[in-house]
């Protein structure tokens, strides 16, 4: 079943959701911000047997074709899903999976009972969200749910779900108003959190634990870090890296993706979503992102995550993405498309200097633009897809930094 919510009462679906769980059957929660192709490509994929509107009547299967639903659990001796999840679609279209609730069990004791209220600050329809939400439910802790992050909000003592972007927002309120609550716990995922931003955050909130965990909704919970500490596999995880490529071996793996209503098996056994890293002797783990993201300029490759973390730490600074934009001789040139408090930020000057310090040439931005507000999706991620699509076409809000004219070198 698809549950389809308005914008305005995203989290209405969350009754439906544990409803369809008793029921037995799968459900996947539709995004609001999904284009219209996008929400085709998402419906011919899950073929649902049913579409619920929160706003208006439920629909059978004439609007997403004649699949018939949740792939059938004893048809393919699998364990049965409770939800069929869909990746953030942050570097290209949305695939739908399919996760049992057992993998989601095993999370919610992996990250253990935090201290409530939990505030939960964005949509249902992203997996960090609603994993927060449901793990809150299952620890028995008071549950807040908002559409959008508002410092505000925070609950004093009790635990807050954010991507680094947002937690950047809180510290920047956290600077302006020190005499708000403060949470007991942060949990921060979808992104790793740079060194200058987890030193911030300790800083401007010495009583509070940070905790953060690297992850993919294919696997749920891989890695955790609390505190400042080493980013470890969580307990029954295995990690192996081949070819710098990272391969995960978890009992929180999908059962797959859906293809026109039928299941593509995922495992048994370890499986990748390309993301490199390095897996040092102790364990510790070093991910250095997405191989699909990665630029390749005048023959050496560049890793836009490398490159956006230095950037973050500069004073002014939102946040950054890193993209690559044609270039007849390099192939691609490295592009940095920055978003300042304000409009008010760095000068190009100041973060080529802070570039030319931390990174090897061929790493450096040579491209610098100024957006007012980068793309982002429900879940408060940049939308790189969207990001890169408006650099080639031209119609990115975005201007070149004071001192680059036409923002080329």
């Amino acid at each position: 079943m698809v549950i389809d919510a308005p914008t305005r009462a995203r989290w209405s679906v969350l009754p439906q959701l544990l409803a369809v769980d008793r029921t037995g059957a799968a459900a996947l929660i539709a995004d609001p911000g999904w284009s219209d192709r996008e929400r085709a490509a998402v419906l011919a994929d899950a073929a649902p047997s049913m579409v619920l509107r929160t706003d208006g009547p439920v629909m059978g299967n004439s609007e997403s074709g004649s699949g018939s639903g949740a792939p059938d659990p004893h048809e393919h001796s699998t364990p049965a899903p409770f939800l069929l999840p869909t990746t953030s679609g942050s570097t290209g279209p949305p695939t739908v999976l399919a996760r049992t609730r057992d993998s989601w069990l095993i999370g919610f004791d992996v990250l253990g009972a935090l201290p409530g209220p939990v505030l939960i600050p964005g949509p249902p329809s992203s997996t960090l969200y609603l994993f927060g939400a449901l793990h809150a439910l299952h620890h028995g802790l008071r549950l807040v749910t908002t559409d959008r992050f508002d410092p505000r909000d925070l609950p004093a003592g009790g635990t807050v779900h954010l991507v680094p972007a947002l937690l950047s927002t809180l510290l920047d309120d956290r600077e302006r108003h020190p005499g708000r609550p403060a949470p007991g716990v942060i949990v921060c995922g979808g992104a790793h959190v740079a060194p200058a931003l987890r030193e911030r955050c300790a800083r401007l909130l010495p009583g509070t634990v940070l905790i953060e965990y690297y992850g993919s909704a294919e696997h749920s919970l891989i890695a955790l870090r609390r505190d400042g500490g080493p980013l470890r596999a969580v307990p029954g995880v295995r990690l192996a890296v081949h070819d710098g490529v990272l391969w995960v071996d978890s009992p929180q793996t999908v059962l797959g993706r859906l293809r026109d209503g039928v299941l593509q098996p995922i495992g048994p056994g370890p499986s990748t979503v390309g993301d490199r890293a390095d897996l040092g002797a102790d364990g510790t783990l070093t991910v250095h992102g997405r191989a699909a993201t990665t630029i390749s300029s005048g023959g050496a490759l560049v890793a836009v995550e490398e490159v956006e973390q230095v950037l973050r730490a500069v004073p002014g600074i939102t946040d950054v993405v890193v993209a690559g934009t044609p270039h007849p001789a390099l192939g691609m040139l490295v592009t940095a498309v920055v978003e300042t408090r304000d409009g008010v930020g760095p000068s190009r000057r100041e973060l080529r200097s802070v570039a030319r310090e931390a990174l090897s040439p061929a790493k450096r931005p040579r491209r610098w633009l100024l957006t007012p507000a980068l793309p982002r999706l429900g879940s408060g991620k940049p939308a790189r897809s969207l990001i890169d699509a408006g650099l080639r076409d031209g119609t990115l809000d975005a201007l070149p930094l004071p001192g680059s004219p036409g923002g080329r070198p």
